[in-house]
């Protein structure tokens, strides 16, 4: 039986090649469009989606390409600079980009003649994620299979370098905790460091391996979700160097977690693509099960909506959005 791959999104928008990665800007832009960036094989598409949830006269779901980038070699990550803006004139358009080549793009583009990229090199291994210093913008930092973290200028130039004692998967930059860099390591160990003394100030333990993805929750600085093994774990950090909460997830392992930009109760976890099919959770912490199942083909990639519970993944040709209550 052949399986309907958007048989539980509640939208798709179809694209021209396999979808790697997704990202919906974080930041407020000054427009009312939602920018969302997908790679592929050898591009970057920068487009704006509005959704009927959030204006009245859009049916389901309104998309538009504002610009597609040639990448030459297949995109691993994608990260929103906050000085992205469409309200200014002309428009800023700002991203970095993690590659198959080991190195970072950083791209800028007002949307017409400009657009440029400069390449951060470094890294001796695949980068597993990136983010931007999320108010000024005028940092990157990154995390590798080569066992370190480190952070560039927007020149290029490194000014930190944390060395890890395992693969580093996931690196998050909390915007009221600007001083503190979090990195998740694959051996389980979840560290902060504060970035004035350059060294690591806490440290939390999974006790399971592998630990695939952590995030630093928006909403509450105290929260931290991971998934390791086929679990999704719960930290508060105030209490504890061990999780809080903990529960099976995913059967084939789980890959993948976010919490959502608007609750702190809400989270979504994706599973490794299988023989059959990529599973998809939504969950909520005042509920005991999923509050959402969804099943993707090859489902790669995961992002929150700024402002809707509303998630998006990457398929085969098309992206995938599902739609939750809070």
């Amino acid at each position: 039986m052949k399986q309907d791959a958007s048989r539980n999104a509640a939208y798709t928008v179809d694209c021209e090649d396999y979808v790697h990665v997704v990202e919906f800007n974080p930041f407020e832009t000054g427009d009312s469009g939602n920018l969302i960036a997908y790679g592929g094989n050898n591009y970057v598409v920068i487009g704006t989606c509005t959704f009927q949830e959030e204006e009245a006269d859009v049916q389901g779901i309104q998309y538009k390409t504002l610009r597609t980038f040639h990448h030459g070699v297949r995109v691993d990550g994608i990260a929103w600079s906050p000085e992205t803006r469409l309200d200014s004139l002309p428009p800023i358009i700002k991203f970095c980009t993690s590659a198959a080549d080991l190195k970072i793009r950083l791209f800028t583009s007002d949307l017409q003649d400009k657009n440029e990229y400069k390449v951060l090199e470094g890294h001796s291994d695949f980068i597993n994620g990136l983010v931007f210093h999320p108010e000024s913008g005028q940092g990157i930092a990154s995390v590798s299979d080569d066992h370190t973290c480190r952070i560039w200028t927007l020149e290029g130039v490194q000014t930190s370098l944390f060395v890890l004692h395992s693969p580093g998967m996931s690196v998050c930059w909390h915007p009221e905790e600007t001083c503190k860099l979090m990195v998740a390591e694959k051996n389980g160990t979840i560290r902060f460091y504060d970035l004035f003394a350059q060294q690591a100030i806490l440290s939390l333990e999974s006790e399971q391996v592998p630990l695939m993805s952590a995030h630093w929750c928006l909403k509450n600085t105290f929260k931290v979700g991971a998934v390791a093994g086929n679990d999704w774990l719960i930290w508060d950090i105030t209490r504890s160097s061990y999780p809080q909460t903990k529960r099976p997830v995913h059967m084939d392992r789980a890959c993948l977690f976010r919490w959502s930009t608007i609750s702190e109760n809400l989270f979504a976890t994706t599973g490794y693509p299988g023989k059959m099919a990529s599973q998809f959770q939504i969950h909520h912490l005042g509920h005991s099960q999923p509050v959402l199942v969804g099943s993707v083909p090859v489902g790669s990639g995961l992002s929150w909506h700024r402002t809707l519970p509303l998630c998006v993944i990457g398929g085969d040709h098309k992206l995938l959005f599902w739609v939750t209550e809070v």
